[in-house]
């Protein structure tokens, strides 16, 4: 450990490898199994919630239940939207319930085991609740458009249907800000400070329109840092978590705020909107020949005459969480692509590769820091924390070569084990 700390700190030669191994020498061994053990248990539940889903879906059409459902909201309203609609409101409802053993347990108690949330059951009930109405509300209008789309494209509506899709994503993304984001955290504006006018003149800096930053109250919910640059059309936002003010020095959070705002600076949204409108169709595709396939055995059966049909919506909703679960690795990669794209931008932008270093630490009580390279391709939607320390190290080498006077050889230690020992605090009070 010294002999790494001596080799990171050698003002002649920044050696960016042993600095990136000093830095992660500070977590501590029993902090870094939790951290582990909570990131793999994500593997299984990856598994774990399409196996549930699967199971759910079947039992639905095999029970009748949504051929019934299907048949007694037709024969109460008639019109093909409003069955849809209706139709849409109860499954939602009825897969929430079906569902919620696994969602309370996944959601609340293992949040609670980890030390990772905040919530009181009471708490956390009351979001689900809203969850749940937001969510009956937004699939009943999604789905009514959705099925308009499949009954008129007919056999061309998996690429009618993913660029509908797309729309609505984005209709969605346009009003988060003012009307969803609001249901479940308050967002208050900043108080004056020389961080927040760091901030802005940050955001200025790179293009970004918006002249104010707004906090939000994530520690109602988790201990997690986070922040964003969200909106679209005017409704853009530059919001941070409490958390992040509270628990990080503010050179992290502006390592961290110039992350975010390389995705919007990038144009990562409008890129992911082509990259999900192509994956969507591609997904829509697939699901159409699986659907015909299983409807074609046991069509009759389910009492499913197509996939316009609104009772075969279990089995749209399978095959597409198939197809979903078996390009895991693809989605994960063009996303983690564009946050490492992110990563780079934020240390261009706010120069503080020692605050992105140590933030990347505080983010490893969560999230395994040194993934094998096949484990981080597979699972990992953001670069791994060694991955993120590394480019920061190897960032600041190159500022240091080139005699960059804001940047200097030594690193925060200090800062990056008192980290660590918050981490084996917070395991010992549990």
């Amino acid at each position: 450990m010294e002999f790494l700390i001596a080799a990171a700190n050698t003002p002649a030669s920044f050696d960016a490898a042993a600095a990136t191994e000093a830095y992660i020498a500070t977590m501590d061994a029993a902090a870094r199994a939790r951290s582990d053990a909570y990131f793999e248990g994500g593997y299984w539940l990856i598994l774990v919630n399409l196996l549930a889903g699967l199971a759910m879906a079947g039992l639905l059409l095999q029970t009748g239940f949504s051929k019934s459902l299907r048949d007694r909201v037709q024969g109460l309203v008639k019109s093909k939207s409003l069955t849809v609609a209706f139709y849409a409101a109860i499954y939602t409802i009825a897969t929430t319930l079906i569902l919620f053993p696994l969602t309370l347990w996944q959601g609340y108690f293992r949040e609670h085991a980890y030390g990772l949330s905040t919530m009181t059951l009471g708490g956390w009930l009351n979001e689900q609740a809203i969850g749940l109405v937001t969510g009956v509300i937004m699939a009943a209008i999604f789905l009514t458009i959705f099925y308009v789309v499949l009954r008129i494209a007919k056999r061309a509506w998996w690429l009618w249907g993913a660029a509908v899709s797309v729309i609505l994503l984005a209709v969605a993304i346009f009003i988060a800000p003012v009307y969803l984001d609001p249901l479940f955290n308050d967002y208050e504006p900043m108080e004056d400070s020389e961080l927040r006018d760091d901030i802005l003149a940050l955001a200025q800096a790179n293009g970004i329109p918006a002249d104010n930053v707004y906090v939000f109250d994530v520690s109602r919910q988790s201990n997690r840092i986070t922040a964003n640059v969200n909106g679209l059309f005017g409704t853009t936002r530059i919001a941070l978590s409490d958390t992040l003010i509270e628990n990080t020095d503010p050179d992290e959070v502006l390592a961290v705020m110039g992350h975010e705002m390389g995705h919007y600076a990038l144009n990562h949204l409008w890129e992911m909107f082509i990259i999900f409108a192509l994956v969507l169709a591609i997904g829509f595709a697939f699901t159409d020949r699986l659907f015909a396939f299983l409807n074609a055995r046991f069509g009759n059966k389910w009492g499913v005459s197509g996939i316009s049909d609104i009772a075969g919506l279990p089995l749209l909703a399978a095959c597409l969480s198939v197809y979903f679960f078996l390009a895991t690795p693809i989605f994960n990669t063009v996303i983690r692509t564009n946050e490492a794209e992110a990563d780079l931008f934020g240390l261009n932008a706010a120069r503080e590769p020692d605050g992105f270093a140590t933030a990347a630490l505080r983010l490893a009580s969560y999230r395994k820091i040194d993934p094998g390279a096949l484990e981080e391709f597979v699972f990992f939607d953001h670069p791994s924390g060694r991955a993120r320390i590394a480019m920061s190290m190897h960032w600041k080498a190159g500022q240091l070569a080139l005699g960059a006077e804001d940047q200097s050889p030594e690193l925060r230690l200090d800062r990056a084990g008192t980290i660590s020992a918050a981490l084996v605090s917070d395991r010992e009070n549990e």
